[in-house]
């Protein structure tokens, strides 16, 4: 029953979101523009780490797009929510880590296809990575997706109205972008910004996807970040879906 509940979900919130195909090709339009005009600026500069700027760089877009859509999802319930959408769900049988893995399966599966279109972009500019490395790459933005997309949906659970959302967001937004390593590597800073920033856990996954695009797979980068990532997508679900059953979602 899970599993067909899970399904039933992830279908209609999928074709919701095939339906609206403007707003698809704009979620990647973001990093689309930092690959554009910021990535050439980087060519042929030492960024103190392997590979080539565009190995640096692309990693860290592909992350940003799902930190920044992933965590950003909860709007969609704050408007279920006054529009009585929530409210009709409440007396369905289906299953509360249904609700909640239907939504964010769907969150995973438009962030990677448009992390597809930003490597395909990539590749047209001078990227080359091995097949092996940007397949990882994908797998570490739809658990990103998993992890923030469930933490979005329970926060939005239980505030009333986005301007309470959005604020509460955008603190941890910035926060994780600046101290995560997205742009450049966090060793190129001081010694004391690069051991604040491990203590942000985003930074593990952005070390690990640097190192799959070099073609190292067995670095200790590689099994800090699929540890990190496999760990908070268990938490977030967790807890998720308890904020989902409590509040009657």
């Amino acid at each position: 029953m899970l599993l067909q509940d899970t399904a039933l979900i992830y279908g209609r919130y999928l074709r919701q979101s095939l339906r609206s195909r403007i707003a698809l090709l704009f979620g990647v339009l973001t990093p689309l523009l930092y690959l554009l005009f910021f990535g050439p600026l980087l060519t042929d500069l030492p960024l103190g780490g392997q590979g080539s700027s565009w190995q640096v760089l692309v990693p860290g877009l592909l992350l940003q797009l799902g930190l920044f859509g992933a965590l950003f999802a909860g709007f969609l319930i704050i408007i279920e929510k006054s529009q009585g959408v929530v409210e009709r769900m409440r007396v369905t049988p289906v299953s509360r880590l249904a609700l909640l893995l239907g939504r964010v399966l769907r969150d995973a599966t438009v962030f990677v296809f448009q992390a597809v279109l930003l490597v395909l972009a990539a590749v047209a500019m001078g990227l080359r990575a091995p097949l092996t490395g940007i397949l990882i790459g994908f797998a570490f933005v739809a658990l990103l997706t998993v992890s923030l997309a469930s933490l979005s949906y329970a926060l939005a659970m239980k505030v009333r109205t986005p301007q309470e959302f959005g604020p509460l967001i955008n603190a941890v937004s910035m926060p994780s972008m600046l101290l995560s390593g997205l742009m450049l590597p966090m060793t190129l800073g001081p010694a004391w910004l690069d051991v604040l920033s491990h203590l942000m856990p985003l930074r593990y996954l952005v070390d690990a996807v640097r190192d799959a695009y070099v073609g190292s797979y067995t670095t200790p980068h590689m099994l800090y970040g699929a540890v990190v990532a496999v760990a908070l997508a268990g938490l977030a679900v967790t807890v998720g879906t308890r904020v989902f059953r409590t509040s009657g979602a």
